[in-house]
């Protein structure tokens, strides 16, 4: 049976460039990054408040890929066409203003929706993702 899911994977345009956005903008806590044998590195990020929950930050490359499906998923991420998913936050104003600080770009201001207040934004690394403080109730 089934328990958990432990690890999803994003793909970025550059490790370092994510390393940046996500530690030291988006708050993650680094989990392991290590270059193993073959030269490929294990990047993985936590949100502060689920440490077993890791982000595998991972360049589209061979081996896993072949190179002509790393080249498509190289040009979806600079096309910034992959959606990563929803970050939960507990004052999406708040947090918009401090990402905006940091440089995240966003691409739809908080707004009122029906499920809450959500935000669009740009990781830079050729993800977006909503930013969403839920309804209470």
């Amino acid at each position: 049976m089934i328990t958990k899911l432990s690890h999803v994977s994003l793909f970025v345009l550059d490790q370092n460039k994510a390393y940046d956005v996500y530690v030291n903008k988006l708050g993650c806590i680094v989990h392991t990054d290590v270059v193993m044998d073959n030269g490929f590195r294990w990047l993985t990020v936590s949100p502060p408040t689920q440490p077993g929950f890791e982000i595998v930050l991972a360049e589209p490359k061979p081996p896993m890929f072949t190179a002509t499906q790393a080249q498509a998923i190289h040009t979806l991420l600079e096309q910034q066409a992959l959606g990563g998913g929803v970050w939960e936050t507990d004052d999406c104003q708040k947090t918009y203003e401090e990402l905006t600080a940091k440089g995240i770009e966003f691409l739809k201001p908080p707004t009122k929706e029906f499920y809450g207040i959500e935000a669009l934004f740009r990781d830079g690394c050729g993800n977006w993702f909503s930013l969403t403080e839920h309804s209470q109730g």
